[in-house]
């Protein structure tokens, strides 16, 4: 059985556990109808390859079933709006038996799971039935408790109908809030530029009246909940055991994950980059869908108003009606989400702070053009340092063609700039979730030379050290990396390698994300034992590989520190390793030898202390402390009022401080040079469209130039290389270990 499950792709590259919601989706396969022998086979290959390639080395026990019963409960009925006390109670006399269903392929925890749901749909449906006779009243004091995990299942049925009054009471106001909103023309605002010639003309929002919107929101909501009851009550037997599998694999850590055929198909189009919709990551919240990550060169990144930590209320097509996404699965909201390329689909999305916002975005491929190395030249009025600058949101590799690879890029980057002749080099690795393992290595090279960057330890505790073996320096002067929380992987193997060796001044947030694990991707449809069920097995995502850094310490979880800390807007965001559950711990091993760098060095101690004093009186950085605060305040306030008069208050209060602590002002005294020829590097122009992609290029410079003089980190890491440059320091050779 080992033998059959060695062909692997290996990666190093997701930060989200959930690489499968990406706005992309795969034709449906076929449904399978229940097969005894290929669910056995199925749970006794999971076992094994779990147990024998997993690099925490488990053991599916009874202690693993226990954990894995709670993770399945989360994924039946994370929102706790469906199951009892008494039903829990009741699904527990499994939750030592989930192992040995695996085994034995008799899966009696799905079959109950499956006909309590079947009763407690029936039971929903009669509530929505009832409820719905007439239109709710928004003048009370109810309220809702919208985090599942401050909320209990509701102790008897009693309970969990009055619990259904109040989720079809919220579900109206919601939709009759997002009416109000789309009948304003203020949402409209926030599309940035006009639409494509590609896209589709779609007709204008029709005006309602109050009363049509009211009678509108309750009539949706009632038949949007229908549909939910509807296939809930034909759940797919496949379904209920990706949830089973899921379970298990989620005791051994977030980032390994079985995907059953149809998500196979899903991860296949993921991986290789051919996607049409609107690039971003999605993971189901409770009753809520939320973005995790917004994948660069995408229209959503490109379009630049979704953020990570958005939660997405509704999406229309065009001007069309709105579909509620409250309690919808993730993968079914995509169905509603993705679409033909050059269409435009509206999302109404509420904000960490509160507020609603109507964004619309043209549906396109994932434009791999607008995620490779770019770099300008950036001065500071009144200043002489010149100060290169790359943005690199991911390293990325064609595997098929190597000559399109991330360092090569960032080479040719580094050439134009050092022929501008530039005194330093920031390299912006924010938002840059990482991707291919061989370009963290290969470009840690142009900067330090011949020695080792990052070892790699797999599950049999064998360590491999990956080394640069170049010992010529490309760039060899001052240089800065940028960091956030959302750097990972790779990101992180580069910047920790250029900290270890003295080689650059990290700066930006406290730490990046903390991801230092390889997946491996195995396939479970090889064989002559396994073709008998066609390619209906799927296959099994698994972490195989743990990162270190030269000096030992392993990159998961603590991350990479900077070594001047910025305010971060997005430090409310929970989203890193160390926030997810299971996630592997950090541990260290044995440093390897390396000399340090010796050309200079840079006096951190001052640097701090310099960039400390401008950021304090920073009124942009002042406003990234208060928005942060906000935040991290209304994440807390998740107790709903039904009351029509106070949600609205909110809203009108929400959007006030939105708008005070808005993040969009320009500094025109950073001067942004030597950038055209970079941003042209990738285009691909035919000559009938030389007229189009010029006006489109004068565009994007705008964009550019813009984007940057709003970077108040960016700004700061102008000021610090200028400070490197007037006190840095020759240094004698040193090694370290």
């Amino acid at each position: 059985m080992k033998r059959l499950l060695l062909s692997a792709l290996v990666l190093a590259l997701s930060t989200s556990p959930l690489i499968t919601s990406s706005i992309s989706y795969a034709k449906e396969a076929a449904k399978e109808t229940k097969d005894p022998r290929r669910e056995k086979l199925i749970g006794n290959i999971l076992k094994n390859a779990l147990e024998t390639y997993h690099y925490r080395a488990l053991k599916i026990n009874d202690e693993v079933s226990q954990k894995a019963f709670a993770q399945y409960l989360k994924k039946i009925d994370g929102s706790k709006q469906f199951l009892t006390k008494g039903d829990i109670k009741e699904l527990e006399t499994y939750q030592f038996a989930m192992d040995d269903e695996m085994v034995s392929g008799d899966y009696t925890l799905i079959e109950k799971a499956l006909e309590m749901f079947k009763k407690r749909t029936a039971l929903a449906e009669g509530m929505r039935k009832e409820a719905f006779k007439k239109q709710f009243d928004f003048n009370g004091t109810e309220q809702v408790e919208v985090d599942p995990e401050k909320r209990d299942f509701a102790k008897d049925e009693n309970s969990l109908k009055e619990n259904w009054k109040l989720i079809f009471k919220q579900a109206t106001l919601n939709k009759y809030l997002s009416l109000i909103d789309e009948q304003s023309d203020k949402p409209m605002r926030s599309i940035k530029k006009p639409l494509s010639k590609s896209a589709k003309k779609l007709p204008p929002v029709k005006k309602l009246t109050d009363v049509e919107m009211r009678a509108k929101a309750h009539d949706s909501v009632s038949k949007r909940f229908q549909k939910i009851f509807d296939r809930l009550a034909k759940e797919d037997r496949d379904d209920q055991l990706d949830n089973f599998y899921n379970s298990v694999t989620a005791v051994f850590d977030p980032h390994t994950t079985y995907l059953p055929a149809k998500k196979k198909e899903d991860f296949d189009i993921d991986i290789t980059g051919k996607l049409e919709g609107i690039g971003a990551v999605l993971q189901e919240d409770g009753s809520y869908i939320k973005v995790v990550q917004v994948v660069p060169g995408g229209p959503a990144w490109r379009q630049k108003d979704l953020e990570a930590d958005d939660t997405i209320l509704a999406v229309s097509q065009g001007a069309g009606d709105s579909v509620d996404l409250t309690d919808m699965k993730v993968d079914d909201a995509v169905r509603y989400i993705r679409g033909k390329k050059g269409t435009e689909v509206r999302l109404t999305v509420k904000k960490v702070d509160g507020t609603r916002k109507i964004i619309p975005i043209v549906r396109d491929e994932i434009e791999v053009a607008a995620s490779f190395a770019k770099s300008s030249v950036l001065q500071y009025k009144d200043t002489d340092a010149k100060v290169g600058y790359i943005q690199l949101p991911k390293f990325y590799r064609d595997f098929e063609n190597s000559q399109i690879n991330c360092t090569d890029d960032v080479r040719k980057e580094l050439e134009r700039l050092k022929k501008a002749n530039v005194d330093a080099v920031v390299l912006d690795l924010r938002n840059n979730g990482g991707g291919a393992l061989e370009d963290a290595r290969l470009m840690s090279g142009l900067f330090i030379g011949k020695g080792p960057v990052v070892q790699v330890k797999d599950h049999t505790g064998k360590i491999e050290v990956l080394e640069n073996e170049d010992p010529a320096v490309f760039y060899d002067g001052p240089l800065i990396v940028l960091i956030n929380r959302f750097s990972a992987s790779a990101s992180e193997i580069l910047a920790g390698a250029m900290q270890d060796y003295g080689r650059a001044v990290i700066i930006g947030g406290d730490f990046s994300h903390g991801k230092g694990t390889v997946q491996a991707v195995l396939n479970l449809n090889q064989g002559p034992l396994l073709s008998m069920f066609g390619p209906t097995m799927g296959a099994l995502k698994v972490t195989i590989q743990k990162f270190y850094r030269v000096t030992g310490a392993s990159t998961q979880y603590k991350g990479v520190m900077s070594d001047i800390v910025l305010p971060d807007i997005f430090s409310y965001v929970e989203s890193r390793e160390k926030d997810l559950e299971y996630s592997l711990p950090w541990d260290q091993i044995a440093a390897k030898s390396f000399n340090k760098w010796n050309k200079f060095s840079y006096n951190l101690p001052g640097l701090k202390e310099k960039s400390a004093v401008r950021v304090k009186a920073n009124p942009r950085f002042n406003k990234i402390v208060k928005n942060v605060d906000y935040l991290n305040k209304k994440k807390k306030d998740t107790l709903v009022s039904l009351n029509l008069k106070q949600v609205q208050n909110e809203d009108v209060q929400n959007k006030k401080m939105a708008e005070e602590l808005k993040m969009d002002e320009e500094d025109k005294n950073l001067l942004v040079t030597n950038f055209e020829d970079s941003l042209k590097a990738h285009e691909n122009i035919r000559p009938g469209d030389l007229k189009k992609w010029s006006k489109d290029f004068e565009q994007r410079k705008e964009e550019w130039i813009k984007s940057l003089r709003q970077d108040a980190v960016l700004e700061e890491s102008v000021m610090v290389a200028n400070d490197i440059l007037k006190n840095i320091k020759p240094k004698k050779t040193a090694s370290a270990k």
